[in-house]
């Protein structure tokens, strides 16, 4: 069967590339199968700059077919911030209640009108001897007073997003997959996927 790499530990993550490549013939793999002490050093300075880094170190260290993604919050009030240092804003072990706790309090005494913020995430198709393909997908949303709900991880609870009112963190998997960075980034992944698909059967 033809595989693809997804450059995640997060099977969750995993899990919503499986519906896009089962029906294309695809087994989808990631790093807990092949190897979990995998890290690569995530230096760029933008997004698309991470996770292209991720997918073309993966794709020539194993002659494959690899999507990487790099996500994070953008807070306007900040100049962008946290951005790609999402992941360990507060410091450099991953801390999710830390870092919610630092947004909030660098935007203490900041109107709701100025407390736009958007989600973002930037995936790249990466294969030996094949032009890397970089999409994008966002949601738009407002950075809450406090956090509230109990779904969903690392920012969710303090991202309040108008339309549904209510935070990513009260939404339940299925309304935040409609509507997520990472849902819109594969939705741009799907138009631009055949023909990527076709050029990687074409090489074999």
């Amino acid at each position: 069967m033809k595989t693809v790499i997804i450059a995640t530990k997060n099977k969750g993550k995993a899990k919503e590339f499986e519906s896009l490549f089962h029906p294309k013939g695809y087994q989808v793999l990631t790093l807990l199968d092949l190897d979990p002490s995998i890290d690569v050093e995530e230096t760029g300075t933008t997004f698309e700059e991470n996770a292209i880094l991720k997918a073309e170190a993966i794709a020539n260290q194993f002659d494959r077919f690899v999507i990487a993604d790099d996500s994070g919050l953008i807070v306007d009030a900040l100049d962008g911030r946290p951005g790609v240092y999402s992941a360990r804003y507060a410091g450099e072990d991953k801390n999710d209640a830390a870092n919610t706790a630092k947004v909030l309090k660098e935007l203490e005494g900041i109107p709701e009108g100025e407390r736009t913020a958007r989600f973002y995430c930037a995936l790249a198709l990466a294969s030996p001897n094949q032009e890397t393909v970089t999409v994008s997908g966002s949601v738009e949303g407002i950075i809450a007073k406090k956090p509230s709900g109990e779904n969903g991880f690392g920012y969710d609870p303090i991202f309040y997003v108008k339309e549904k009112g209510k935070t990513m963190a009260e939404m339940n998997s299925g309304e935040k997959n409609t509507i997520s960075h990472r849902a819109n980034a594969l939705k741009a992944l799907e138009e631009k996927l055949d023909q990527f698909l076709q050029t990687e059967e074409e090489k074999a």
